[in-house]
């Protein structure tokens, strides 16, 4: 059987890793794994290329949203979220899924996030730096783990609306303000931050504002992993705070798509031993 992750670019991406670890610790000796480099305009006729022989696809950009538009089924976090990472075959069709949602939840959890449901009462317990399509995954994430309330930071409240109508769509308590804006009241009960913009957005003004108000009880989700550390991650280790990254979130939204295209339980230690061997000890322990 086949599988491969497309997207462009693609020689980056660590997928091959994690789906031939997991691959080879099933026994599927037989199974392979590539990346493609294909971008959104190219994708739906290379899926429909795609005969018998192929068990998955993992979509990274910019290809999600058209992954989305060319699948016969739908999961509900995807249809939510507006994008799918995971394309099965299903009945001479495909079936759109976003395991990006569990990357984020796995993630959170792996930093020592447990359930939010009604701590906040309304309050923000969850901020959200930035308002594409991470920051929307990310989003349905922490509604997995039962946050009720997000703030979003964003430069421009008018085009965050798409975000803050995913936000809407999960039932969520939701405001967005501006880097400008943002005060004090932003913070003081949050429990996770989670940043979805790139590693240079941030000014460094900006980084030690953001860590200095957090309190001592929150978990600090940076999207990016690499350059690594980001200054961000930087500055809430410092201050002792639990730091996640994007190859845990990697990690953990692998898990289900493997179990997708195989069928089986995920390998979910080899699969983290295999990741960690390419990186420099920033990955978290699996949760308990």
């Amino acid at each position: 059987m086949r599988a491969a992750v497309l997207g462009s670019p693609v020689e980056h991406s660590r997928s091959p890793v994690l789906h031939r670890a997991a691959y080879a610790a099933l026994g599927l000796d037989d199974w392979t794994y590539e990346a493609v480099e294909c971008t959104a305009e190219e994708l739906p006729a290379f899926v429909r290329g795609c005969d018998a022989s192929w068990a998955g696809l993992s979509v990274t950009m910019p290809g999600k949203r058209a992954a989305l538009e060319l699948a016969s089924s739908v999961s509900p976090r995807a249809r939510r979220v507006g994008s799918a990472n995971t394309l099965v075959p299903r009945d001479g069709g495909w079936v759109a899924d976003c395991t990006d949602v569990d990357g984020v939840a796995g993630a959170l959890r792996a930093a020592g996030v447990r359930d939010f449901s009604g701590i906040s009462a309304g309050i923000t317990d969850v901020v959200v730096l930035g308002s594409g399509a991470t920051a929307c995954a990310a989003l349905a994430g922490v509604f997995e783990v039962g946050a009720e309330a997000v703030t979003l930071v964003v430069r421009d409240v008018d085009r965050a609306a798409g975000t803050l109508a995913v936000a809407r769509a999960h039932g969520f308590s939701r405001r967005a303000v501006t880097w400008d804006d943002l005060g004090v009241g932003d913070f003081v009960t949050a429990r996770a931050l989670i940043n979805t913009t790139p590693a240079d957005a941030l000014e460094p003004a900006l980084v030690e504002r953001i860590v200095t108000l957090l309190p001592p009880w929150s978990v600090v989700l940076d999207a990016v992993y690499h350059p690594w550390p980001t200054p961000l991650a930087a500055a809430a280790t410092a201050r002792g705070l639990p730091v996640a990254t994007g190859l845990d979130m990697l990690l953990h939204q692998a898990f289900w798509q493997v179990e997708q295209f195989t069928g089986c339980p995920a390998p979910r230690e080899a699969m983290r031993d295999a990741l960690a061997a390419t990186v420099d000890g920033e990955l978290l322990p699996l949760p308990g």
